[in-house]
């Protein structure tokens, strides 16, 4: 039985919120491994990244969950911001957290994230070397998947221009703008003309039943897609990422480019420890809650954590 218990630990200006993840039978008198579990982008932690933390939780290891700053249960205004390089950050002050508890052996701590939390992950790791080892369960880049959203490259540009009017604007007293992730509806998505496996999934996972979640309403603030569209974690993987890497995706590739931006960070990684699993006839979201695919993939990880914590 895995026990879970809510938190509030600080980041830089505020604190943010996060879930431990532990066996019942625990003993806090020695010091454990830990993983850090960070949650994808228009997500929290009550969704996959609480299955991750459970699943390997069951597995022995003390695992910790966390919404991101401007988003969730965690502080910060305005909110529903998406910000890499505080996404990034949020993962070193989870980190720092664990740090501070007797029970976690500060020199076998690990991280893993789903989808863009699997990207900032990996960014995380090539600068903070208390990350012993790094996993990811449809890893992918944000900045990657929005680029080619709004591409070509005179498309990009304008949306550029207009998230730079809109800065202006809001300097000048307008009112925030939010956007939103994904179609609120499969009736939404078919209007727009998209006809993406990932899109279709994301709304079949964030907005029904399956994956729905209070702390996760679809909303983005406009002007975080500039910050979005100048990020890339693969960016000096092949000098800074050292860690020992596991990192699982599905054979069936969409638009968010999880499939590719696993074999470009095992093929780009300086890690010499490093694997890539396939996992056939699955797509991302199947990792995010499909035992079919979570399951393997959660037996990859656990393996990959006991043997390199």
């Amino acid at each position: 039985m895995v026990t879970t218990k809510d938190v509030k630990f600080p980041a830089r200006h505020f604190d943010l919120a996060g879930r431990l993840f532990f066996l019942e039978d625990f003993d806090e008198t020695i010091a454990h491994p830990a993983i850090v579990v960070t949650h994808p982008t228009s997500a929290d932690m009550n969704q996959t990244s609480s299955i991750y933390a459970t699943k390997l939780a069951e597995k022995g290891f003390l695992t910790f969950a966390f919404d991101a700053a401007y988003q969730g249960q965690s502080e910060g205004t305005p909110r529903y911001i998406e910000d890499p390089a505080n996404r990034t950050t949020d993962i070193m002050y989870a980190i720092d957290y664990l740090d501070t508890l007797p029970f976690v052996d500060n020199d076998r701590i690990g991280a893993m994230g789903i989808c863009a939390g699997g990207g900032y992950t990996i960014n995380a790791a090539k600068t903070d070397k208390r990350i012993k080892a790094v996993g990811g369960a449809a890893a992918a880049s944000a900045g990657a998947a929005y680029r080619e959203a709004f591409g070509p490259d005179d498309q990009l540009i304008e949306t550029l221009n207009q998230i730079a009017d809109q800065r202006t604007a809001e300097a000048m007293g307008a009112d925030k703008m939010l956007t939103q992730w994904i179609p609120n509806s499969q009736e939404e998505r078919e209007a727009a003309g998209v006809d993406d496996i990932d899109i279709k999934e994301a709304v079949d996972y964030y907005k029904t039943p399956r994956g729905a979640d209070e702390f996760s309403p679809n909303k983005v603030q406009f002007t975080s897609l500039a910050l979005l569209l100048n990020y890339d974690p693969a960016d000096l993987v092949e000098k800074l990422l050292t860690q020992p890497l596991e990192l699982i995706v599905g054979d069936k590739p969409g638009s968010f480019a999880s499939y590719r931006f696993g074999y470009e960070i095992f093929d780009k990684a300086a890690s010499k420890n490093k694997d890539l699993t396939v996992l056939h006839d699955v797509s991302h979201y199947d990792l995010y809650d499909q035992p079919k695919a979570v399951d393997p993939a959660v037996e990859k990880l656990a393996t990959f954590f006991a043997a390199n914590l």
